[in-house]
């Protein structure tokens, strides 16, 4: 395997800010050169194809989770709370996730959407006046925070501390060397915030998902039923607060950024709205916001003639996947008429997103509103700013003008 890379000469680093500036050349010369890749600085290998990648993604025992499912994290060996379903294994991820899909229902997904879309409206209404806005600090922030906070029962301003907590926790990351980053991960989620919010909900129901966790009953396996503890909820509430966040702010950002870049498409959508939940697809896989996952290998598997240990770190690079030219053709443009549904921006198998449906709707319902705005737009260069974790890639700050 060594011998394969060094002859390639292709190599990976995921900690890289200038590489993941576009990172889409070097995936293809992994595709091409190296589909098994061996990075000896960070020990890890990784699979960039998409029936690689896909595969993996369903042999959850053999590419495990319960370590996490994000490098620096998997290498440190920091301690994960029950309930943190991302980072879990069966049977105990099969028992969170399925209480958690029963509170975390369509139905509560629907009824949010009227809400979703009165914030929308009166974020952008008084834009127009000023000729433009940013999408990532005035919507592709916003509109997340207020709709899980919205669906969770908390407070407007502890909406936003939540939000700036996670914020904090995923820029701090990208600041510090790539072996320092581990701790981050459970303060940025920090679900030690919400156990006001249980005490109070626990004394005065309401109907929201807080409530619906703190009534819900599950079998253990001991075959007892029983209700979820106080610790337990705290790491539900705050994994959907910090998942529900994150991933959208970066899908809404990227809108911004390529409808930008192609406005004939853009044009397209203003004047058939119909057109944007395939576009929102396409733009999942164009632009994945959760660009790579890491797994434990658990025994010995073979790829591409090389034998990968157990005790492995491997990293599947779903945001190559996405680009497969395997799969996809001519996957390097986008185009919201491509009728290909099986884009793996969410992941596959055991865990695949949760919250799918409800980013789906806020990215939808967000591209809704700023076209009916702002059916032209130019990105401020000047004052646009990419973010860079080893988590999620999008944009800090995406400003756009009126055109």
């Amino acid at each position: 395997m060594d011998t394969m890379v060094e002859a390639s000469g292709v190599s990976y680093d995921p900690y890289d800010a200038e590489l993941d500036v576009d990172p889409y050349p070097m995936f293809r010369r992994l595709r091409d050169e190296a589909p098994l890749y061996r990075n000896e600085q960070y020990d890890f290998y990784a699979l960039s194809r998409f029936a690689d990648v896909k595969s993996a993604s369903t042999e959850w025992d053999t590419y495990r989770s319960g370590r996490g499912s994000v490098l620096e994290m998997l290498k440190s060996g920091v301690p994960v709370p029950p309930g943190f379903i991302l980072f879990e294994d069966p049977p105990a991820h099969d028992l969170h996730r399925s209480l958690l899909a029963r509170v975390f229902t369509p139905r509560r997904v629907a009824e949010i959407e009227p809400k979703v879309r009165a914030f929308c409206a009166a974020t952008l209404d008084p834009m127009v006046a000023h000729g433009g806005f940013d999408f990532v600090t005035d919507l592709g922030a916003e509109v997340p925070m207020r709709t899980i906070g919205m669906m969770l029962g908390m407070a407007e301003a502890d909406q936003v501390t939540n939000r700036q907590r996670v914020d904090d926790g995923f820029r701090q990351n990208s600041e510090q060397p790539a072996e320092d980053r581990s701790a981050w991960i459970m303060a940025a989620l920090d679900p030690e915030t919400f156990g006001a919010y249980i005490d109070r909900r626990t004394k005065n129901p309401s109907d929201d998902l807080m409530t619906d966790l703190i009534n819900a009953t599950y079998t253990d396996t001991d075959g007892v039923e029983k209700h979820l503890d106080k610790a337990t909820i705290m790491t539900y509430v705050g994994l959907l607060a910090a998942a529900g966040n994150e991933t959208t702010v970066r899908l809404i950002g990227w809108a911004g950024k390529v409808l930008a870049e192609n406005p004939d498409q853009r044009r397209e959508l203003a004047a058939d709205p119909s057109l944007i939940p395939a576009a929102i697809e396409e733009l999942l896989r164009y632009e994945a916001p959760s660009p790579v996952q890491a797994r434990y290998v658990s025994r010995d598997v073979e790829h591409y003639g090389v034998t990968v240990p157990e005790g492995s770190a491997m990293l599947l690079l779903t945001a190559s996947a996405n680009r497969d030219e395997r799969v996809f053709a001519d996957p390097d443009r986008f185009d919201i008429h491509r009728r290909t549904k099986n884009q793996i921006a969410f992941g596959y198998g055991i865990h695949f997103c949760l919250g799918a449906h409800l980013a789906r709707l806020e990215a939808r319902v967000a591209l809704e509103e700023v076209l009916k705005r702002f059916p032209e737009w130019d990105v401020d260069w000047d004052n646009a700013v990419q973010a860079h974790t080893s988590t999620v890639r999008g944009w800090e700050k995406l400003p756009v003008v009126a055109s």
